[in-house]
This record gives structure tokens, sequence and C-alpha cells, in this order.
């Protein structure tokens, strides 16, 4: 048959089935998820009227500056993802094409990755609190942390909880504040010992800090190298690893005094 065309006719009845297999491409979902810069939530004050840091059991200080945690907003487990969408998003600064099986696990339903992210916060939570104890040598059975943060889960506001705790009692130990009356921001999981560890996302997280005011940033020394592929102007890296060097650089950058990292 195809000898009896032109060769332009020809070839029109050849990329009829090319351009159709690309047509349903674009509109097929993909395993993909698309993110974008989140809220953020200053950790020393309230979140939807309830206070984010309750104490009980030893006296607390009326805090200056903020403390913001970050967060990124993802397209939820279910949601279909068009090659479209995903050329959309691609080259956009304020915007993140990810696996979907990075962001969520494999399998699970929706309700499970909700309980899962739950469990993570309450876990990170847990850690926050005990790491910052220890590091103000408090005993956890007399002093009691309550952390309330309604619509965040997963466990990359640990640092931040940490520091918000370390502040509202103690904030940089000789009677100043630990934000030295700015607006800090951050992200970072943190264990019981007071291990930082990373998160992912930070390029986001950053935009979100900055639109929100902050002008410093703690990240995850691990994840350096993204936080400065779209770093906002205005904004300064932090790197921090553990607990004990995110408060020696917040008071260095306070007192104006000892070396502050940098990525």
């Amino acid at each position: 048959m195809l000898s009896r065309l032109t060769r332009p006719q020809a070839l029109a009845v050849c990329a009829l089935p090319v351009v159709a297999l690309l047509a349903t491409a674009a509109f097929a979902p993909l395993p993909f998820s698309l993110a974008q810069p989140g809220t953020t939530a200053n950790v020393l004050g309230e979140n939807q009227g309830t206070p984010v840091i309750s104490v009980s059991g030893a006296a607390t200080r009326k805090t200056s500056g903020q403390l913001r945690m970050t967060t990124i907003v993802v397209t939820g487990p279910e949601t279909k993802v068009s090659l479209g969408d995903v050329f959309d998003n691609w080259f956009r600064t304020d915007r993140a094409v990810m696996p979907r099986d990075a962001v969520y696990p494999s399998g699970d339903t929706v309700k499970e990755i909700e309980e899962h992210n739950l469990a993570q916060m309450q876990e990170s939570q847990d850690a926050a609190t005990q790491a910052a104890l220890k590091y103000l040598g408090l005993n956890a059975d007399k002093v009691k942390v309550s952390l309330e943060l309604a619509d965040v889960g997963g466990p990359s506001a640990g640092l931040l909880f940490s520091l918000g705790i370390i502040d509202k009692l103690d904030g940089d130990g000789s009677g100043g504040d630990l934000t030295g009356g700015r607006t800090i921001a951050g992200t970072g999981t943190i264990d019981a010992s007071g291990k930082v560890g990373a998160v992912g996302g930070v390029a986001l997280k950053t935009q979100a800090a900055r639109r929100d005011g902050a002008t410093v940033f703690l990240v995850p020394k691990a994840e350096c190298a993204d936080a400065e592929s779209e770093l906002p102007k205005g904004l300064r890296l932090v790197p921090v690893t553990t607990l004990d060097s995110a408060v020696d650089s917040l008071v260095a950058l306070e007192k104006g005094k000892g070396p502050v990292p940098s990525c």
C-alpha cells in the first residue's frame, strides 16, 4: 500500500502511530510526584492557636526572634501525574519532579501513608525532646515537654524542635536569645543523641524560608549542594551535623564572635 503513496503521504501515514503514542504518553499517569515550597511554622510561637512547645517541671523564658521549621507540599499518593505535568514543572525553580517511591512507600494505601507520616512525626518529637534535655543536662523524668504541630507529618522538624526547647529553657546560656532576634529557619532530622540527618527537598524549603522572612537557614551538612542549587538571595546557609554544632553556630551568629561554618 505504501508503494502507491507519494513520499510525503507515506511519511504522514508512518507518523500517525508515533503521534498517537506520544499523545497517549502525554496523558498517561507516570510514577512521579510534584513538589513545591510549603508552609513554615515558628516553633517558638503558636500554630493554629496552640503553643508549639509547652514545658512543665521547669521555668521557661520569654523569647524573641523566630525558629521556623519548613515543609514542602507534594501531590497526593493517588494524584495522576502526566508527561505534560512533568514538562511543565521540570524547568521551574520553584517546583520539583520526584519519583513517587521516593516520597511515598510503594504499595501503601493513603491511610497507611498518613499513619506512617504521623508515626514518624511522633518519633521525631520524642527524639528532639530527649536530645534537647540531654544537651541541657535536665532530667526527662522531671521536665515534661509537649510538642504540637497540626497538619505536618514526617521527621524533618526534629532539629528545629530541639533548638526551640533549648531556647525556651536556656536561650544562649547567658541570658540572650538563641536566635539573636533573627528569623532563623531550617530542616533536619535528629536522634536522641543529637545527630542531625538529611531530609530531602531542601532547595524548595530554602525558598519557603526566605518567603517567610528568614535570613539564616540551618541545613544538614550532607545537603549543602542541594540547598545551594536554588538558594534565594539574602538567605545564609549554615551547615550542621549535630545539635551541639547548631547551637554553637547560632550563638556565634548572635554574639558576632567565633567561626560560623558555611556550605
